[in-house]
């Protein structure tokens, strides 16, 4: 909401807008009047809305054309004052002012306008007959309040009336000529009922109304008002009401007969709450809280956030198969302006055998998402309500910033959950394989990938002693002088290399000796294509010699082509090693570090599978 208003008074002379100003400051009627009152500012203590205003008074005996122009463009309301016994002010109303107001203002921000009918006390009658027209005639007009600065008649009122028309504006809600909302409200609102209806049965039931009541108006309904509140839509429409809760028709069907009550501010402090501004847009502040992000520290979703991120799930999960359809993801983002997710996030992360995003799958691309581009993260929340559903104060409160890495490197230990492993690789040596192979694909299920639903990212959960973790790997593309630091910021480092290719090695060793010879960041080869013919590599060294050389693990053999899913020891491996970079160097003539680590994450898979099926029988 805005932080003060600006109201300007115009009219002809002898109308008294100075006058209104005088008698609402003195609450009397003035003895003398000047030909035109100091700007005087209203604290936000004393204001209904509780809103610092300013106002502004003209005088054609006092001011330029120029300083009137000045004046209207600072303005956020505008007052034009007619005297209800004067034929010629109210003709002055359209003749002069309101095309001179719209000559000065930019079409696209026009600024409201209401129409003051002063000196009521000198007519027995209403000037209303001929100002409803003018009033139909233009949208910018908010309304027409008559009052006597004699004898203070709804001076106070004026003056709220301007204020309401500056914070609670109807020309964004809705259409006087059509009798509805516009559609950039109904979308708004849309969106609203969406995140309130929290089991997503397309209903609002008596505690997702109570919880909506709460959450923007710091006060639950009594279980009568909220009876009276349903029967109020039943007696106007037949669907507004099913299964006693209020349905989306009967949502928006309350907020139209708010506005057309002229209890505009309902609806917009409804809207506020959900993050929307005077354009009905999401605020810049409400989807990107700040957060500070320190060098070498990471971005992670905490507990809340994922408990979170479940209920999400959980409501948009409607067959119960622990995967989401196509319709059910398109369902899930209806209250985003776009679609998030494209047809690449299939393949970044686990699916069922019908290609559909698994619950795994669909908490491992919001842990990418949050670790790779933490703004775009807090934009998604902040479109599934979550600081809103979680009554946080932002989005921000979702995400954990981890410690220094280089903290967690002297004290040999570390409480990050995501790890990222970066794949380096001469073209065709297996690196996209080496990724899809992590989701549990084999080399017959890669190939039914399109080409231009390629992902250069997989992400899935390992078991590192009894803990579970993500591993993000990362496939760089083959540009050997061209590597950035994003390609070199990791965890650790897998170097692909095609057994069956003579010259595919040669990449490997040329980038470990350029960026990782002396990096602390743990290396690993792998002889990919394991199940072909190894042949003799076009380098100095063989894999074996050059990893012994250079105190390497040995180059660890991995092939996809089998008729079984691929074996995923070699991920825990890796994350073991990105976890306790000091222990991969210490054990690295030990081969029980292998060992323990293949051990572990074959006992804490069997126990997570377990604890897997137990949850969907929960569920």
């Amino acid at each position: 909401m805005r932080k003060d208003v600006r109201i300007l008074l115009v009219g002809e002379p002898k109308v008294g807008k100075t006058s209104l100003i005088m008698s609402l400051v003195s609450e009397e009627f003035p003895d003398e009047v000047p030909l035109r009152a100091e700007e005087i500012t209203i604290p936000a203590d004393v204001t209904p809305e509780r809103v610092p205003t300013h106002i502004v008074d003209y005088s054609e005996a006092e001011q330029s054309d120029e300083q009137l122009s000045q004046e209207i463009s600072k303005a956020n309301v505008i007052c034009i004052v007619y005297s209800v016994n004067n034929k010629k002010s109210i003709e002055k109303v359209t003749s002069h002012w309101i095309p001179l107001i719209n000559d000065r203002t930019d079409k696209d921000s026009r600024v409201p306008l209401i129409l003051v009918g002063n000196k009521s006390d000198l007519v027995e009658h209403s000037s209303m007959e001929t100002i409803l027209p003018i009033m139909n005639q233009y949208q910018d007009i908010e309304t027409c309040v008559e009052c006597s600065a004699k004898n203070l008649k709804n001076i106070s009122e004026l003056f709220y009336y301007a204020q309401k028309a500056v914070l609670h504006p109807t020309g964004p809600l809705y259409c006087p000529e059509e009798k509805e909302l516009k559609p950039s409200c109904i979308k708004a609102l849309t969106r609203i009922f969406k995140v309130s209806d929290l089991d997503n049965d397309g209903v609002l039931n008596d505690n997702e109304l109570n919880f909506f009541q709460r959450t923007c108006f710091n006060t639950p309904l009594a279980p009568q008002a909220l009876e009276d509140v349903k029967n109020v839509v039943r007696r106007n429409m037949t669907d507004g009401v099913k299964d006693n809760g209020l349905t989306l028709k009967g949502f928006l069907f309350l907020h139209t007969l708010f506005i057309q009550r002229g209890r505009h501010e309902t609806t917009w402090t409804v809207l506020r709450r959900f993050g929307y501004d005077d354009d009905l847009e999401l605020t810049q502040e409400y989807l990107y809280p700040m957060i500070k992000i320190p060098p070498d520290c990471t971005t992670e979703l905490n507990h809340n956030a994922y408990l979170f991120l479940q209920s999400v799930f959980d409501k948009h999960d409607k067959d119960r198969d622990c995967a989401l359809s196509p319709d059910e993801v398109k369902d899930l983002f209806k209250v985003f302006p776009y679609m998030p997710w494209g047809p690449d996030v299939n393949n970044t992360v686990s699916t069922n055998d019908q290609g559909w995003i698994t619950y795994q799958g669909y908490l491992s691309q919001w842990t990418l998402t949050t670790y790779l581009d933490v703004q775009r993260s807090l934009e998604y929340l902040g479109y599934l309500g979550y600081s809103i559903i979680y009554e946080q104060e932002s989005q921000a409160a979702a995400i954990t910033v981890t410690r220094n890495k280089r903290i967690d490197l002297q004290k040999k230990q570390t409480q990050r959950s995501v790890f990222r492993c970066n794949v380096l690789g001469a073209r065709g040596s297996g690196k996209s394989g080496f990724l899809q192979a992590f989701l549990g694909r084999n080399l017959q299920r890669q190939r039914r990938v399109r080409e231009d639903h390629k992902s250069f990212y997989a992400i899935s959960t390992t078991y590192v002693y009894g803990q579970e973790k993500y591993l993000l790997l990362h496939e760089v593309m083959p540009d050997f002088d061209f590597l950035s630091e994003a390609d070199l910021a990791c965890d650790v480092v897998c170097l692909v290399y095609d057994i069956n290719s003579p010259r595919s090695f040669e990449y490997c060793a040329k980038v470990y000796k350029q960026y990782f010879i002396d990096s602390k960041t743990p290396c690993v080869v792998i002889a990919a294509k394991s199940d072909l013919h190894e042949v003799r590599q076009h380098y100095s060294l063989s894999p074996h010699e050059f990893c012994r050389k250079h105190k390497l693990h040995p180059p660890q053999p991995f092939t996809c082509n089998m008729t079984d899913a691929p074996n995923k020891d070699i991920y825990t491996r890796l994350t073991t090693m990105a976890m306790y970079p000091h222990m991969a160097q210490a054990d690295l003539k030990n081969s029980t570090f292998w060992l323990r680590a293949s051990v572990g994450a074959t006992v804490f898979a069997v126990l997570g599978f377990a604890m897997y099926r137990a949850l969907l029988k929960q569920r």
